[in-house]
């Protein structure tokens, strides 16, 4: 079977190696547990697909984040989400990550939305955290609303700054065209320039939403390695305690130190914590 409890059980076995390896993009995943494996390119890595999806689906995405502080580093071009379309990702027959997925035996489109988790290292002076993470800890509203309400904040500004008035039917339909960052973010040719431009994103993760940052989130202790998985009411953590028992055993479960932590935007979320 594959998933991520799958995948975060391999890293505990070798989590030495996470204060060891230069890149976190070095540390020797499980390839087993892997249906494609990238540099630079979302998703770094994704899990394998199972054919019986009845207890775990597999097909998570994962991107790998580093950084030399306790700060989660920028996503470029590709902005945090809790899920992601396989179509949106595989755009055409010479995608490598097609051709890693299909290699590896997976039926690709039969699960078209996939989870996403971001596997982040911080580390500070001798210390260092890791956290595999649900995209939810990063996307508190949808990416459309981010989008159209940052837009919207320039609109002001530029209509302040000129002083000019418009229409709020018009603002609206302004904003709307640019609420998907796909209208804006292909390369454009203009005609009689010698170059082109390509408008990309940069995200950068509020303290609120820095799972590293020791003040606002003080259970992720120094020296560890989490497991950080959205948990909304009873029935939910009640079936990731089942999950993850059956995919470390009741003996193993013992290494971890179990509890809840709250986002400060986006509710519950069940820790899986052991020391490094």
């Amino acid at each position: 079977m594959y998933s991520i409890y799958h995948f975060f059980s391999s890293i505990v076995l070798q989590k030495h190696l996470l204060r060891e390896v230069k890149r976190l993009d070095q540390f020797p995943f499980d390839k087993k547990l892997l249906s494609c494996k990238n540099n630079g390119v979302f998703p770094d890595l994704a899990i394998r697909l199972n054919k019986d999806r009845k207890i775990f689906t597999g097909g998570e995405l994962i991107e790998l984040k580093d950084s030399n502080s306790y700060t989660v580093s920028s996503f470029n071009s590709t902005i945090p989400s809790k899920s992601k379309k396989i179509e949106d990702i595989i755009t055409g027959e010479s995608s490598i990550i097609k051709q890693q997925m299909e290699t590896a035996g997976n039926d690709i489109f039969s699960l078209p939305t996939r989870d996403v988790f971001y596997l982040v290292r911080g580390r500070k002076g001798g210390d260092i955290k890791v956290c595999l993470v649900y995209g939810s800890f990063f996307e508190t509203i949808a990416i459309e609303n981010l989008i159209r309400q940052s837009f919207s904040q320039v609109l002001e500004e530029r209509l302040k700054e000129s002083e000019k008035e418009i229409s709020e039917e018009l603002k609206q339909t302004l904003l709307s065209i640019f609420s998907k960052q796909e209208n804006f973010s292909k390369v454009r040719n203009v005609e009689k320039a010698s170059v082109k431009l390509r408008f990309r994103i940069m995200t950068e993760v509020k303290a609120e939403g820095n799972i590293l940052n020791l003040k606002k989130y003080p259970e992720i202790k120094n020296n560890t390695l989490n497991l950080v998985l959205p948990c909304c009411n009873d029935e939910e953590e009640k079936d990731i305690l089942k999950k993850s028992e059956m995919v470390f055993g009741k003996r193993a479960m013992k290494q971890f130190g179990i509890f809840k932590i709250k986002h400060h935007f986006n509710g519950y979320f069940l820790v899986f914590q052991t020391t490094l």
